[in-house]
Formats: C-alpha cells, sequence, structure tokens
C-alpha cells in the first residue's frame, strides 16, 4: 500500500505565505495532487504535477498564487502557497494517483491513495 505524509499546515495572517510537504512511499506515481475540503462543501482540486514530465494543473482559485513541485529524489511533493486568503482556509491533502491515460488531473475520484491532511487557517 502507499503512503502519503503531508506537513506544513498552520495558520497565518491574510497575504501570508505557507508551503506543504507531502512525501510519499511509492516511486511509481503518476500524478500527485493537493486537495482541499472544508466543512459542507465537497472536497476540491488545488493544483497537480505529472512526475513524468513535470506538467502543473491549477484550479482557478489559486493559479498565480500557488505553485506545485516535485523532487523525485526525496518522493516529495510541494505546494507553496503566496498571498493567502481566508477563503483557503481548509483541510488540505495530499493524494498520488498511481496510472496514467487521458483525465482531469483535479478530480478527487481519480486518486488512488491519500494522506490525513494537514490543516492550513488564514485570518482575516
Amino acid at each position: 500500500d502507499v503512503q502519503l505524509v503531508e506537513s506544513g499546515g498552520g495558520s497565518v495572517a491574510a497575504g501570508g505565505s505557507l508551503t506543504l510537504s507531502c512525501t510519499t512511499s511509492n516511486y511509481a506515481n503518476w500524478c500527485m495532487g493537493w486537495f482541499r475540503q472544508v466543512p459542507g462543501k465537497e472536497r476540491e482540486g488545488v493544483a497537480a504535477i505529472v512526475i513524468l514530465g513535470g506538467t502543473t494543473y491549477y484550479d482557478d482559485s489559486v493559479a498565480g498564487r500557488f505553485t506545485i513541485s516535485q523532487d523525485n529524489a526525496k518522493k516529495t511533493t510541494y505546494l507553496q502557497m503566496n498571498s493567502l486568503k481566508p477563503e483557503d482556509t481548509a483541510m488540505y491533502y495530499c493524494a498520488a494517483r498511481l496510472g496514467g491515460g487521458s483525465w482531469y488531473a483535479l478530480d478527487t475520484n481519480k486518486y488512488d491513495y491519500w494522506g490525513q491532511g494537514t490543516q492550513v487557517t488564514v485570518l482575516g
């Protein structure tokens, strides 16, 4: 089984920055993604990266503010979050997809393994 471990969550003021990290035990993931969820809402895709080639995808709500990156040697995926807004407050989850093919990279239902989440709180 693939295990994912997130870290880096915390509380920051609006306009601040935070970087999340996700380390995976698998060496052959096709895609890594970051998702977030708040009470009463569906889990939504934030950013994703295709390991082979490095193609990235972002939800419109974070484009230009968040950056996803990958360190293959460390098997770690990062989410650099800048210009944080109160509406970014959520539980952030790291996810891994093992298979390739053509699919929507920010689709929650397309991922195979999930971390337990790290809380991000942006103070207004």
